[in-house]
């Protein structure tokens, strides 16, 4: 899997949890959305976001058209 796959995954993964918790436990986790959703939007135009070196340490690697940065 691509990082570029995996941030994808990831920020699904992070959206439905926030608004599963907000739900369930407090729509105060609608805050998680918002951040996901920001990060993504800022990421359309850098190319980069907080979670690619981590997902980078995990063994993910840079497909194409992935920024290597």
């Amino acid at each position: 899997m691509t990082i570029e796959q995996g941030l994808r995954a990831l920020a699904g993964l992070m959206t439905l949890v926030s608004l599963a918790l907000a739900h369930w436990v407090s729509p105060y986790w609608l805050w998680l959305t918002v951040f996901v959703g920001l990060n993504l939007l800022q990421s359309a135009f850098t190319n980069w976001c907080p979670a690619m070196p981590i997902l980078r340490a995990l063994g993910f690697r840079a497909g194409p058209g992935c920024c290597a940065g």
